[in-house]
């Protein structure tokens, strides 16, 4: 029991001096929760309205946006609008310069806010598009796979590297041929293939035991699956480049894993949160990842349709591993 104790007293006093994870542990939670109540922190509209107008700030207002409880998403074009309308992602679109609305007549809650157009603006001429809605399985299995690949990318590539850091294992590697090149691209291209693999798994399991969507082709989304497993591995690259410490590594790749969690539309849409939520958004590779897939997955988009995806992931990639490669050190010393 004595010795237990020791032991116990030990690590806690251990943990107390890592300023670094003290800190993290500590301000982390509330900084998730503070996100989250800006992003979610309203009670939640009954319908989603998307609107169309050439007009700034929607100058003549239709007696409808009037009514509460209602969340009114700007669509910059008809075609961008009438998507997510036919996959029940809103509930009505309306365009206020035209006098004109567009209804899924496969939705419940279509028919409800039509109703409720009806009453404020007997107007509006009517408009009529039918789709079925995705289950949430089809929506979500993209960003499962994108969250496996980086939680595998960044853990597998990090927390290999530091460990190899701290026990020694890189010291010894620097003392023989191998070049820092040669062993980045080795480590990169490991992970890389065992990510795409597993990824693959789940998809043609999803595939098999709940019938998902695949409208696009297998090629491109593998392309695309590389494309992201390369930025996420050359991000974990970055932020194991020179540290020591597994506890502040956990710490930084925690820090880097949930922003992208929460924002990159890995669970839940982000239609109707704040643009600056949106911005925020476009900064992560996992979003132009699970973008780039639910396009491929849900609407069968071909390359054309999602090259700025993979021209974003490609340079997010040169960046990550030209700033880990250059900032690699071998030793716990830093050289």
């Amino acid at each position: 029991m004595k010795r237990m104790l020791a032991v116990f007293r030990a690590r806690n006093s251990e943990f107390f001096r890592d300023r670094s994870t003290l800190t993290w542990n500590l301000l982390f939670p509330f900084l998730l929760l503070l996100g989250f109540y800006y992003i979610f922190g309203q009670a939640q509209p009954m319908y989603k309205v998307g609107v169309l107008s050439a007009q700034d700030g929607y100058i003549s207002r239709p007696v409808f946006m009037a009514v509460k409880h209602i969340q009114f998403i700007p669509y910059a074009d008809l075609d961008s609008g009438l998507a997510p309308l036919a996959r029940h992602q809103i509930d009505l679109l309306i365009d206020i310069d035209r006098a004109q609305y567009w209804v899924n007549e496969e939705s419940r809650k279509g028919y409800m806010a039509e109703q409720l157009l009806a009453v404020k603006d007997p107007d509006f001429q009517r408009n009529v598009i039918r789709g079925d809605a995705i289950r949430y399985v089809d929506w979500v299995l993209p960003g499962i796979i994108g969250m496996n690949i980086m939680f595998s990318a960044l853990f597998g590539v990090g927390y290999a590297i530091v460990r190899y850091r701290k026990n020694g294992v890189l010291k010894r590697l620097n003392a023989t041929p191998l070049t820092a090149l040669e062993f980045i691209g080795g480590q990169l291209l490991s992970r890389i293939l065992m990510v795409v693999l597993v990824g693959l798994v789940l998809l043609l399991g999803a595939r098999f035991l709940l019938s998902t969507l695949m409208l696009g082709g297998l090629g491109l989304l593998v392309l695309t699956m590389l494309m992201g497993a390369l930025a996420l591995v050359s991000l974990g690259l970055l932020v194991a480049a020179r540290l020591r410490s597994e506890e502040f590594t956990g710490g930084l790749l925690n820090m880097t894993t949930w922003p992208m969690l929460g924002l990159s539309e890995v669970w839940f849409s982000l239609e109707g949160a704040p643009h600056l939520v949106h911005q925020i958004s476009q900064l992560m590779p996992l979003t132009h990842l699970v973008q780039a897939m639910r396009a491929i997955m849900l609407e069968g988009a071909g390359f054309m349709a999602i090259s700025d995806h993979l021209a974003v992931l490609a340079l997010m990639a040169a960046v990550f591993l030209a700033l880990g490669s250059a900032t690699f050190s071998w030793d716990a010393d830093g050289r």
